[in-house]
């Protein structure tokens, strides 16, 4: 067991977090990583309603009496997203941890501090970090370059961007983008994390619900197998290289094309049926890190939290005992 801040305040045996990721934040993985010792979160928006989000946290409970989360992604949308309700759910149904990611989430901390929710806000940058820990959050999870997703404009990578963030701010710091085992959580924690967010490796799990031929293709790839899309709209997302992000790449050399040059091919809902559900690697744009270049296999969820957890106390057991040898 490694015990830390994020362990103690969220009640947890590992400190491994399964943030939010679209397509893949169900109960089942949620649930899955609960049992396994970690912080797993249900992706709100999935819900269209607050009532379903409440469904969806009803059957994660049903299959783990362990702590887990809601995560709440404030980023724009074609479609309005009743972020207020949501709130009123996750309270209602007496969740206590929120993941906020996009923009500032200073809207909504007041009504979720307010029922005894702890809040962990995902940052690209340190200036960010230091504006979340003033707004009151109480974790901030920074993502560095590699990450899927959106790993804003900057182009840090987490090596110099959490020592940073660590310096900067007074909160617990959980370390995102690149991680994904043992050696990334011992190197994590020598940088003075609290704890580790892995998306694209829980991805390649049993208890993921994405399609085999979307987990074997994780497995296949390497680091280089990711482009980053949407740079010129100054909304970078890191996705799978396949026949659709280049496609989008090369539409947006011309800069002075905006989002509808591309929305058909960079949609969301593209990607969720045509890749997700339906396994088609070429299907839409879809999110995954460069940490996919350390991910050989597609364990169960409670074999790789032990694996991860194992192999970090090996590592930083080693290295003292060979600091220690060689000061002697």
């Amino acid at each position: 067991m490694i015990r830390t801040a994020i362990t103690d305040m969220f009640g947890i045996e590992a400190p491994i977090v399964m943030g939010g990721m679209t397509g893949v934040g169900y109960a089942p993985l949620v649930a899955a990583v609960a049992n396994a010792g970690g912080l797993g979160f249900i992706t709100a928006h999935h819900s269209r309603t607050a009532d379903d989000l409440a469904d969806e946290i009803g059957r994660c409970r049903a299959i783990t009496d362990r702590p887990f989360g809601v995560n709440l992604t404030l980023l724009p949308s074609f479609d309005p997203i009743p972020y207020d309700e949501y709130c009123r759910a996750i309270v209602d149904c007496g969740v206590r941890i929120v993941e906020t990611a996009g923009r500032s989430p200073a809207d909504y901390l007041p009504f979720l501090k307010a029922n005894g929710v702890k809040v962990i806000h995902k940052c690209t940058s340190v200036r960010h970090a230091v504006t979340a820990e003033k707004l009151g959050v109480d974790v901030v999870s920074i993502d560095g370059f590699e990450c899927a997703g959106h790993p804003g404009e900057d182009d840090v990578g987490l090596i110099v961007l959490l020592p940073a963030t660590v310096d900067a701010v007074r909160v617990p710091v959980i370390a995102s983008g690149g991680m994904a085992d043992g050696r990334s959580l011992a190197a994590a924690l020598a940088l003075g994390a609290e704890g580790v967010n892995m998306g694209t490796r829980f991805m390649a799990t049993k208890e993921s619900g994405i399609h085999e031929n979307i987990k074997r293709h994780i497995v296949s790839s390497t680091e280089r197998d990711t482009m980053l899309i949407n740079r010129t709209l100054h909304n970078t997302s890191r996705v799978a290289r396949n026949a659709v992000s280049q496609k989008v790449v090369e539409i947006q050399r011309n800069r002075d094309l905006g989002i509808d040059a591309v929305r058909d091919l960079v949609s969301g809902a593209r990607a969720r049926a045509e890749v997700i559900a339906g396994g088609n690697v070429d299907g839409g744009a879809w999110a995954v890190g460069q940490s996919q270049g350390l991910i050989q296999d597609i364990p169960d969820c409670n074999s790789l939290v032990d694996t991860i957890v194992s192999q970090a106390s090996k590592i930083m057991t080693s290295a003292a005992d060979r600091i220690i040898r060689t000061a002697a």
